[in-house]
């Protein structure tokens, strides 16, 4: 059985059991989070849209971490000018406890 959730803008393929790292979410480690915006499931049968209104997947916060840097480089030629800047993108990782579809 495997449900898609969607949360921060993307979505997942999840099944029960899994560790994934999602958008940062307002959870501290080893609070309960529910993901109430549910695409779709497959228990055997795939159902999406009106059949899975009231589905929500559980998860428990594992910890919350930043990715590794990715260096952005702006350059033009000739001119002299060159910015170099970095980002770490912060995320949550959560352990996908129950389906309830």
């Amino acid at each position: 059985m495997y449900a898609v959730i969607a949360t921060g803008g993307k979505q997942y393929k999840v099944s029960e059991g899994d560790i994934i790292n999602v958008e940062k979410l307002a959870a501290n480690a080893g609070d309960t989070v529910t993901f109430d915006n549910v695409v779709a499931v497959n228990d055997g049968t795939m159902k999406a849209g009106a059949d899975v209104s009231g589905s929500t997947v559980m998860a428990s916060v594992v910890k919350e971490g930043r990715a590794k840097k990715v260096i952005v480089y702006r350059y033009k030629r000739k001119t002299g000018y060159h910015k170099k800047n970095g980002h770490r993108q912060s995320y949550t990782q959560v352990k996908i406890e129950k389906i309830n579809a």
